[in-house]
This record gives C-alpha cells, structure tokens and sequence, in this order.
C-alpha cells in the first residue's frame, strides 16, 4: 500500500503554524469548526498546547502526564467508536463477527501506523522533539510510536472538535484500510490477536486433524483463548487452517460480546464468566 506525505492542501498551510510556539505567553490557535475537514486540516487547526502535548513523547518531559499518553488513552477509545460507527453505517447486513474483524483490523497498530506515515506524521513529530534528544530520529521512525501519536492526535481533535466531525474525519482517514479490509486481505491471526491483547491474552493452536492422500491432504485447526476453544478451521495447509479457525473465533467472540451487551450470560475468554 503506496503512502504518501500531506495533502497539496496541507502542504501550502504556512510552516509557522507547525513551529513549537513561545514557552511564555503562548496562546493557542482558534480551531475552525467547518464540518467535513479532513483529519489533517483539523490536526493543524488544533490548540499548539494541544497538538505540542499530542506529539510529545514521555522521554522527553519529566512526568510522563505531559506527553502524548494520556491523549493516546483517550484516542484509542475515540477511534475504535468512530470506526465501529463507520461499519454499522456502510454494512448494516453484516453479523457482529464479520464487524468484529473489520473493526479489529482497521484499528491495529499497523493500520494506525500506515495513517501516520500518509499523514507524515513523522515529520510533526521531528519539529516537536527537542534539539539536544539523540533519538529524536528512531522515536519518529517507529511504528509503534507512531501509531500511538496518531491516536493521541485523534483524542486531541476529538477534544477540541467533538465526536462529530472527528468521526467523519477519522473515517475518511482510514478509508484504505476499510477499504482493504473489506476485500478479504485481511490476516484473521492477527486480527484475533489485536482484539485479545488489550485484556492480557493469546491464542493458542494446534493441529487437530490431518487426513487425504498426500498430494492433497486436508487440515484442521482449532485455536484457543484462556484454555478454551474458541474456532475451529480446515484448510489445505497448516496455515490456512490456522486462518479459518482465527475467522472463526473472531465471529465467536463478536457475538459472545453482543449477547452480554445484550443482557445475555456466556462466558468471558478471561474467566469462563463474568465481564468482557
């Protein structure tokens, strides 16, 4: 997937309103309120305090409540609703599964890491980092930084902007990655590993059967979550078996989610019972 910088638009914005502004008697910018702007155009129109605070990595301040990560707390939420608003909207036939597994790919750290790069995120957070900091070059190289700065810009413009117009924002900001998600490449491993990693966990798989001659044997795999199977998945390598048995677990779990928002029971993959 091709990334390229800023947008013309963003590019011809004069270079003073990315300049870090005066340690006393800085007065923020006034945010436009233009629905419709892209994600861009409102990171440049944000607060200098605000977008300074979002591009700030904890290295460089003495308490870590000055950098980016409580903005990036706020902005992981932020972006996981207005994706999840975005797909409900567009495929209003698809099971809570199926959305499980787009939402889950769109979100991850890799799609939030490609946004930056279009967006030259990179290049905002070389002019934030200070002159004397050594590093200043591998923390904006870095993909996870990187996808971290990008949601505390979201949670900076959702601040400054409202749910709104960051929702729309953020959609068409990661239109490629819906877009990719939707056509089927989308890795079914990974996916199910992003939606468990927030709450401690891993899933785990093993071969179960193995059967055909072998010039076209069948495999099925099974994957576990917490000592629980959670899919199961034939294909015609090890591989692909693993995949399907992932798409499985992710329709799985999806629905398990929608039933107790529901007022359903089912257990959690954490314990068998109890919240999600």
């Amino acid at each position: 997937m091709e990334m390229r910088g800023l947008p013309a638009l963003v590019r011809a914005v004069p270079a003073r309103l990315f300049q870090r502004p005066p340690r006393s008697g800085a007065r923020a910018m006034t945010p436009r309120s233009s629905m419709g702007s892209s994600l861009t155009e409102l990171i440049v129109g944000l607060p200098l305090e605000q977008r300074e605070k979002a591009l700030t990595h904890s290295s460089w301040v003495d308490e870590r409540t000055k950098s980016y990560e409580r903005l990036e707390f706020l902005g992981d939420s932020v972006l996981g609703l207005a994706i999840a608003s975005a797909l409900c909207q567009r495929y209003p036939e698809s099971e809570e599964g199926d959305l499980a597994r787009l939402k889950a790919f769109v979100v991850s750290r890799a799609s939030c890491a490609e946004v930056a790069e279009r967006l030259d995120i990179a290049g905002l957070i070389l002019e934030q980092a200070p002159a004397s900091e050594a590093r200043r070059r591998e923390i904006a190289g870095n993909t996870t930084i990187l996808g971290n700065v990008v949601e505390a810009l979201i949670g900076a413009v959702f601040l400054t902007y409202g749910f709104e117009q960051t929702r729309l924002a953020v959609a068409a900001a990661f239109e490629e990655q819906i877009r990719y998600a939707v056509t089927g490449h989308v890795d079914h491993k990974s996916a199910l590993q992003e939606l468990l990693a927030p709450r401690g966990l891993q899933p785990s798989y093993r071969l179960v059967e193995e059967a055909g001659p072998a010039h076209a044997r069948v495999f099925t795999s099974e994957v576990s979550v917490g000592g629980v199977a959670r899919g199961s998945g034939t294909g015609t390598t090890i591989k692909t078996s693993e995949q399907a048995a992932a798409r499985e677990a992710l329709a799985s779990l999806g629905a398990e989610r929608g039933s107790r928002g529901r007022g359903g029971g089912g257990p959690s993959p954490e314990t068998g019972g109890g919240r999600d």
